[in-house]
């Protein structure tokens, strides 16, 4: 890995400054690597999940990749533009110029988990190279023929030291975060995120990390139920709830608590009426992924938890030979229970009633601080309150999930959900560094101010101007 990384860093500081065709010729040939090789890729996923859509991997693999990737390309060359910088008077006037160059900062290291194993490495990627760096990928090991897969697609459009991946399980993957890149994209849970970080740390590695969390879910008092409960399913659904922004948790209005539970069983239906054999409906990655929501839900219902099966097509889930399951609603929960300690990455949704909307934003604000936080409704004055009494790495309004798909706005987290962003225009700013330049004219204007000895009256005079209150 270190001859790698040592590869790519004398081949970018050789080919400085990286010009706007170079990086567009980079992003094309992602952009392509992902169109011509769709199905393979798709193929793969579905491979490591035990079953996997094929529209779903396209939409949110395939196409969620090339968005970001044609994004960067078309605003490139704005982008790249010098940006040019106010000074004080009368500097400017004088002939002094200030501005901000944004110059690549050399080979980024991508480290991208199993649950969009495509998206969240190009996603990345795309603003890796509009930046002008280098990259080195380590996927994840537990999607094995896609991290296998991508490592020979990338090798067969990308020479080494422009972009290439490193494959293994956690050994490779501590090496991996331990190199001293000049930035680092990991994209993963808390617990892990926190050895990531503490390994750049010794090389002063540059970060960002997007870790996930309990993202919850406000439904109002003003919302419309029946179209809340609908898209809360659609999102919690997807990937069978395999997300990092899926909805973890529901605060409902106490007295609508039925109706919500009624509103999530009946769009369930509508979607999958049946799910082992239904191809539209992805499995839990791995017997120890469903072992662990399992035990969620049998430490739940011993506390007192009532457990929903949606189960529309009553199907007998423990004689399948894979690791699908059906979304579990969990009402009277409490936090003592696993399921509400753990960001839940799976089909379960525990409801929590609430009488108040202040109770609702005061429960949020005991936990971390989330990922993404949700809210329907149409109360404007309610929408205000909430947000601007929490702080979340996002929101969606009357939607979940959605914001991440905005190539214009940042994606990030805030405390233990991550920190810095990426995509679009703020993914190209994180991994450039953002170089800045003042040029002097031919007056001297450090004499012209008085700063420059010997000392006098002038200088004098000036300190006064500066450090005298104003009214």
């Amino acid at each position: 890995m270190r001859t790698a990384l040592d590869l790519q860093r004398a081949a970018f500081t050789g080919e400085l400054p990286v010009s706007a065709a170079i990086r567009t010729d980079r992003l094309r040939r992602a952009e392509a690597l992902l169109i011509d090789n769709q199905d393979a890729l798709v193929a793969a996923i579905s491979e490591d999940f035990g079953h996997r859509s094929t529209e779903m991997s396209l939409m949110t693999d395939i196409m969620s990749s090339v968005k970001p990737l044609r994004h960067a390309t078309k605003h490139l060359a704005a982008w790249m533009k010098p940006e040019k910088r106010s000074l004080d008077f009368p500097l400017g006037l004088l002939g002094a110029r200030a501005r901000v160059e944004f110059q690549p900062k050399g080979v980024v290291g991508i480290i991208s988990p199993w649950n969009f194993p495509v998206n969240l490495t190009f996603g990345p990627l795309a603003g890796v190279l509009a930046a002008g760096n280098r990259a080195m990928i380590k996927p994840s090991e537990y999607t094995p023929a896609t991290s296998t897969l991508m490592a020979s697609l990338i090798a067969a459009a990308f020479d080494p030291a422009e972009v290439t991946v490193v494959t293994g399980g956690p050994a490779a993957g501590k090496a991996f975060a331990e190199l001293p890149f000049d930035h680092l994209v990991f994209t993963g849970g808390t617990a892990v995120g926190r050895h990531v970080m503490a390994a750049a740390a010794a090389n002063l590695v540059p970060l960002t990390l997007e870790l996930g969390g309990k993202s919850p879910t406000i439904v109002s008092r003003s919302a419309d139920v029946a179209r809340a409960t609908d898209r809360i399913a659609l999102g919690k659904m997807m990937n069978a709830g395999q997300i990092c922004l899926a909805p973890d948790y529901l605060l409902v209005p106490r007295e609508h608590e039925d109706a919500v539970v009624a509103g999530l069983q009946s769009s369930v239906a509508a979607m999958y009426p049946t799910l082992l054999a239904n191809p539209d409906y992805t499995s839990v990655l791995g017997a120890r992924h469903r072992e662990r929501l399992e035990a969620h839900v049998a430490d739940a219902r011993a506390k007192g938890a009532e457990v929903i099966v949606v189960n529309p097509g009553n199907e007998d889930f423990a004689a399948q030979n894979g690791n699908k399951m059906p979304l579990h609603i969990l009402r009277r929960v409490d936090d003592s229970m696993t399921v509400m300690q753990e960001e839940i990455f799976g089909p379960l949704l525990p409801i929590v009633p609430y009488d108040t909307i202040d109770e609702a934003i005061d429960r949020i604000n005991r936990r971390d601080r989330p990922l993404g936080l949700y809210w329907f409704g149409d109360d404007t004055g309610e929408q205000r309150r909430v947000l601007d009494r929490t702080i979340s790495g996002g929101v969606t309004i009357n939607d979940v999930v959605f914001h991440v798909s905005a190539e214009d706005l940042p994606f990030g987290g805030v405390g233990p959900a991550g920190m810095g962003s990426y995509h679009g225009h703020d993914g190209f700013r994180a991994f450039s560094h953002a170089k800045a330049i003042y040029a002097q004219p031919k007056i001297d204007l450090a004499k012209l101010a008085g700063f420059k000895p010997p000392y006098g009256d002038k200088t004098r005079k000036a300190l006064a101007r500066e450090l005298t209150r104003r009214r």
